[in-house]
């Protein structure tokens, strides 16, 4: 065997996910606890729901957020359709009895690429993008003021144009709900597209537009 199909051997895409709890630090301990637990549970049963295998995920809890590369076989479509929606309905339910201040609200950002196990977790440029993508200060905002939402979304530019912009292969994935911005992030910069279940382009677009710069102060004429 070369030492080049060996290496072509190693190099493996997988579909990647992370999964943020809004404002998880200003929970006391015991609340901490009980988000973490919810947030394995719904993803679990969104899973399921959506006929996904989370035993096959490679997980990487950290506090409150969880990693995940996903198995090869995985079906984007199946990914971005499915278990987006019902993972909006079980956080929505699981928020029902809750206060207002109580919800447990999250960001999810999904990319695809090449992903391979480290000493401390995984390494590759698709946790670094998906890392950034969750972090997109759009995607913050994006959730902060659409208060009636548990979910927002962000996929890369690929995942976009090779699922979404398809419509997901019966999957009912509708590209005229997401909106385009540019993450740029530490040495990362990139596009991504954002979707929030049940709120349409129109909602999103002013939420992700760019501050504008404020003007500088004119000079003051100096007084004798």
């Amino acid at each position: 065997m070369t030492s080049q199909s060996h290496s072509q051997e190693i190099i493996t895409r997988h579909l990647c996910m992370a999964a943020d709890v809004e404002k998880y630090s200003r929970l006391d301990t015991p609340s901490q606890e009980a988000f973490q637990a919810d947030l394995v549970r719904v993803l679990e049963e969104a899973a399921v729901l959506s006929g996904l295998d989370r035993t096959a995920w490679e997980r990487q809890p950290q506090g409150d957020q969880e990693f995940a590369v996903l198995p090869l076989e995985t079906q984007e479509p199946v990914v971005l359709g499915g278990f987006v929606r019902n993972l909006a309905v079980r956080l929505g339910e699981s928020n029902a009895n809750r206060a207002e201040e109580e919800r447990m609200r999250l960001r999810l950002a999904i990319d695809f690429g090449v992903a391979r196990t480290a000493a401390l977790g995984y390494s590759g440029p698709a946790p670094v993008s998906v890392a950034r993508y969750l972090n997109a200060p759009q995607l913050k905002r994006v959730l902060e003021a659409l208060g009636s939402t548990d979910l927002a979304l962000i996929v890369s530019d690929r995942i976009y144009q090779d699922v979404v912009r398809l419509r997901g292969e019966g999957q009912g994935l509708d590209p005229s709900r997401y909106v385009r911005v540019h993450v740029h992030q530490k040495e990362f910069s990139g596009y991504g597209w954002i979707h929030v279940p049940e709120h349409g382009r129109e909602e999103l677009e002013p939420l992700v537009a760019d501050p504008e710069p404020e003007e500088a102060e004119a000079p003051r004429p100096p007084t004798w």
